[in-house]
């Protein structure tokens, strides 16, 4: 299936029906009086959250969702039926945004999370609604109020617990693969990884997301290689894994680089726990890797890790200083929420 994270799609809600205008009238009734009925709301359009879908490809061929006009009021003083709702079912992690592309209407992170989007119109009155003792007969019906209507985009944040990040051919891909279940394309040049992917991990009896991204390279920012629309996946994870190429020329210049370009995303990103680690050792000397170790521990301002996804050398501890961060976040959660004072 494709990955698709962002959609614009159009979506009204329903028209109110109009109002009846209509006298009772039946044999030895000699004054049978207004028996117009009301009309019925126009139907709403809902966002929810449901399970079993991970992408917003069911937005890629149509992007018009309109809700059903209320039934009209009748005679007898029958009311018009209520019009059907449209709901839009999306993956967990879903942003609602509006035309604008910033404005945040709605964050849907849970499953079975529903919320109203737009409001379809009232009825309109019949004229039995309008009789009182000095207008017995009354002549008027309302029509039904307009729904509501906007263009808005849908913007899939992927929920992982730990993110990879790093220059293409950093080895994520390699790592996401060995740790988990999961199928990434592996291959020797840039850019395999096209779309982000994600794994279940499961390391010392515990269970954790991880998700992989595309690489990033200087000026991602600006929109170079890929650019940087795929952070927006790992702003919901609670620790960043940057994984750095042993046989990259520096370590100490590549780290710094992914680093600017999550700097200038923004997104609280570089505030993140990172844990560094250098990938490929593998194919290192014993001096080569003595050195990127020293380059990439002066730039980064800690000890990194050492592995290799090939060999599974060091796999290990990565998983165990992931988790070690992830429970700490949970246990921090918790605590948030008991001591929150509760209201109503």
């Amino acid at each position: 299936m494709k990955f698709l994270d962002q959609a614009k799609i159009y979506v009204r809600a329903g028209d109110g029906g109009a109002g009846c205008l209509s006298f009772r009238r039946e044999k030895f009734i000699e004054f049978g009086g207004p028996d117009g009925g009301d009309g019925g709301r126009g139907g709403d359009v809902f966002v929810e959250c449901v399970d079993g879908l991970n992408t917003l490809i069911d937005y890629r061929f149509q992007q018009h969702f309109k809700a059903k006009k209320g039934g009209y009021g009748m005679g007898s003083n029958r009311a018009g039926a209520k019009g059907d709702d449209v709901v839009l079912r999306v993956p967990a992690g879903t942003e609602v945004l509006d035309e604008d592309g910033e404005t945040v209407l709605a964050d849907l992170t849970e499953i079975g999370q529903k919320i109203r989007l737009l409001k379809g119109g009232n009825g309109g009155f019949g004229n039995a609604h309008f009789k009182t003792s000095t207008n017995q007969a009354p002549r008027r019906a309302n029509p039904g109020q307009e729904g509501e209507e906007r263009w808005i985009f849908l913007r899939l944040k992927l929920i992982a617990d730990a993110g990879l990040v790093g220059l293409p051919n950093a080895g994520k891909s390699t790592f996401l693969a060995a740790t988990t279940a999961a199928k990434p394309k592996v291959a020797d040049y840039p850019f395999t990884t096209l779309h982000p992917g994600l794994g279940v991990v499961r390391s010392d009896g515990r269970e954790f997301v991880l998700a992989d991204i595309p690489g990033l390279i200087e000026g991602a920012h600006e929109g170079v290689g890929l650019g940087d629309r795929f952070l927006a996946h790992v702003e919901r994870c609670r620790v960043l894994l940057h994984l750095v190429d042993g046989t990259s020329e520096h370590a100490g210049k590549t780290y710094k680089t992914v680093r600017k370009e999550l700097e200038a995303y923004g997104g609280g990103l570089a505030d993140k726990p990172e844990i560094v680690a250098l990938s490929k050792i593998d194919a290192l000397d014993p001096q080569t890797l003595k050195d990127q170790l020293a380059r990439l521990q002066r730039a980064a301002k800690k000890k990194p890790l050492a592995l290799s996804a090939q060999s599974g050398e060091g796999v290990t501890q990565a998983l165990r200083a992931l988790a070690y961060v992830i429970d700490e976040g949970r246990e921090q959660e918790v605590e948030k929420e008991v001591h929150e004072p509760w209201r109503p």
